[in-house]
């Protein structure tokens, strides 16, 4: 068994000094570093946790940004083939106008190339007429009666369509 002596007692209190000495210079310290380095800890991780929120906050907005500008493309281009289709149409719609007008207006000039035609053709039948007719009767009518005379002759053939003559 143990033999209690003064050298046990003085081990004994000499540890309990060092023990008291260590606890005072040794283990308060450390304790407390610990604890500064736990808290160091918790707020690196309470650190990190913000910005991760902070990082997916802004992940988030930059969807949105995303997402938004997808929209406004898509909008713009829309609005692009619309504007495009609507000026096809006008484009095609003054085309035709442009193109009734010019119609018209060579149905017109095709209408007025026609009765200037008609009226030379009658002309030279008049004249051809009063010629031949002035062979024919070998004599010759005043000019004015001859003209009267074969004016009113096409006339009746223009109303009867006699003749053959398109007039």
């Amino acid at each position: 068994m143990v033999e209690l002596n003064g050298t046990l007692i003085a081990q004994i209190v000499n540890f309990l000094i060092l023990v008291g000495i260590l606890t005072k210079f040794a283990y308060k310290p450390l304790m407390k570093a610990l604890e500064d380095r736990q808290k160091k800890i918790a707020d690196s991780i309470d650190s990190a946790e913000r910005e991760r929120q902070e990082a997916q906050q802004l992940k988030l907005n930059y969807q949105q940004q995303l997402s938004d500008a997808r929209a406004e493309a898509q909008a713009i281009v829309e609005k692009a083939e619309k504007l495009a289709e609507e000026t096809k149409e006008q484009i095609l719609k003054e085309a035709r106008l442009e193109s009734a007008r010019i119609l018209k207006n060579v149905q017109s000039e095709v209408a007025r190339e026609r009765e200037l035609a008609l009226a030379q053709i009658k002309g030279e039948v008049v004249m051809l007429s009063i010629a031949a007719a002035a062979k024919i009767i070998d004599k010759n009518l005043d000019a004015e009666t001859n003209a009267n005379l074969v004016s009113n002759f096409i006339e009746q053939l223009d109303t009867q369509k006699n003749g053959g003559l398109p007039c």
